[in-house]
């Protein structure tokens, strides 16, 4: 898979990142040590023992990156649950931690078929 084709399988807008990196070798550079970044698993170790505050930083961090990096869905997802956690409230978050995990799995499985 091209990177081009790992936009679109991933929603995303290649030529907006382009522009904004300035290079392809940029784009691959971040893209290929995207699943290297530990912000998604210690979401799930915050969610999973309660710590909110924790949970806001690391869904936050990945609103950032996919931000940067054009992973339009993750960046939704990711960005609707920092906002739910952002308040502190017990609000139940489980249904969006659920659709960033589906939308984080989508961009590393389209990852790991790029053809480098």
């Amino acid at each position: 898979m091209t990177f081009q084709e790992f936009y679109q399988t991933i929603g995303g807008d290649y030529n907006e990142v382009l522009a904004r990196l300035s290079s392809e070798r940029l784009v691959q550079k971040f893209v290929l040590k995207f699943p290297l970044d530990g912000s998604y698993d210690l979401l799930c170790s915050a969610l999973e023992t309660g710590n909110r505050e924790e949970a806001f930083r690391a869904a936050h961090t990945i609103k950032g990156i996919c931000q940067n990096l054009g992973f339009t869905p993750l960046l939704t997802s990711s960005s609707s649950l920092a906002e739910a956690l952002r308040s502190g409230e017990a609000v139940d978050t489980s249904a969006l931690a659920e659709q960033v995990g589906e939308d984080y799995r989508q961009v590393i499985t389209a990852i790991q078929a790029l053809d480098v």
